[in-house]
């Protein structure tokens, strides 16, 4: 363990899933940093506008005693730079993007963890609607 690790995501309607894979993510290096989409973004990548706003899901982000610093992602094309600025030793993301990100092991190690089965925010908002 060692070292700054950076990840994304979404995060709207948080819940028990997005707990858990951002504590061990946190548990792979010494400080954790988080970048959540943007709104736009998250349209881009969801096909829907957010429940929460940026700045809603950036506060709740930011109050988990697992998570050092958040800022916001404004594109999946950014990740290189993220990685840079952020000075991470390791990438971690949701395995729902498996090989996605390989190109960035010569910067840093990328760990793609496995999701907490049966929960998806997807899935909540389709509960609350019925």
């Amino acid at each position: 363990m060692h070292g700054t690790v950076l990840t994304f995501g979404t995060f709207d309607v948080f819940h028990v899933g997005h707990l858990r894979i951002l504590e061990r993510a946190a548990s792979c290096g010494v400080r954790l940093i988080v970048g959540v989409s943007t709104d736009q973004l998250s349209i881009v990548k969801k096909g829907r506008p957010p429940v929460y706003t940026q700045a809603e899901r950036c506060e709740i982000i930011g109050a988990l005693k697992c998570v050092e610093e958040v800022f916001l992602e404004e594109s999946l094309e950014l990740k290189r730079d993220y990685i840079l600025h952020y000075k991470a030793n390791t990438l971690v993301m949701g395995d729902d993007w498996l090989g996605k990100f390989d190109e960035f092991e010569s910067m840093c190690k990328v760990v793609y963890l496995t999701r907490t089965p049966a929960i998806s925010t997807t899935e909540i908002i389709e509960k609350i609607r019925v």
